[in-house]
């Protein structure tokens, strides 16, 4: 008799840097185009080599509009708000001030443990193993294999999930 054939998939996460450049540049056409920008520093950018993006303007409260411009672009390109994380908040000159992001798209180790956690919480028959900035998952059951990529879709993570190699 034949053994049950072993399936897997990696769960990674991943950033589609050219949908975010066209967000990125939906959002500057519509910022240009507010009468509430007019005459004041209104400016999102994207810093690509150390992978953050750069809001700036005159209040906080500007900044905040900005950047749920920017948000609504994003959800637009199906991509999550969860990629931009707060990093550095300074005045500049002028009296404005400006806001850093860094853009997250890799699984630190505290998600990483979380998705392992959530995967044993199913109490089905598959193993997760944290390989660098990958998990894999594997089972016997594609249908199991399948109830855990529902799983931890609805986990509230800031990574981008891809899920690939799915064998």
């Amino acid at each position: 008799m034949a053994k049950a054939k072993e399936h897997y998939f990696d769960i990674s996460a991943k950033l589609d840097m050219m949908e975010f450049k066209n967000a990125l540049v939906m959002a500057q056409k519509e910022i240009v185009g507010r009468f509430d920008f007019k005459g004041i520093l209104a400016e999102i950018e994207l810093n690509e080599k150390s992978k953050a993006v750069t809001i700036s303007s005159s209040s906080e409260q500007k900044i905040e509009t900005l950047k749920d411009i920017l948000v609504a672009r994003l959800l637009k390109r199906g991509l999550s708000s969860s990629i931009l994380d707060e990093s550095k908040k300074e005045n500049i000159s002028g009296g404005n001030m400006k806001i850093v992001y860094a853009l997250v798209d890799s699984i630190d180790k505290d998600e990483a443990r979380e998705i392992s956690k959530a995967i044993k919480e199913l109490n089905l028959k598959v193993t997760s193993a944290i390989q660098g900035d990958e998990i894999r998952v594997s089972g016997k059951s594609i249908d199991d294999l399948q109830k855990v990529m529902s799983a931890v879709r609805k986990l509230e993570l800031k990574a981008p999930l891809v899920f690939g190699n799915f064998r």
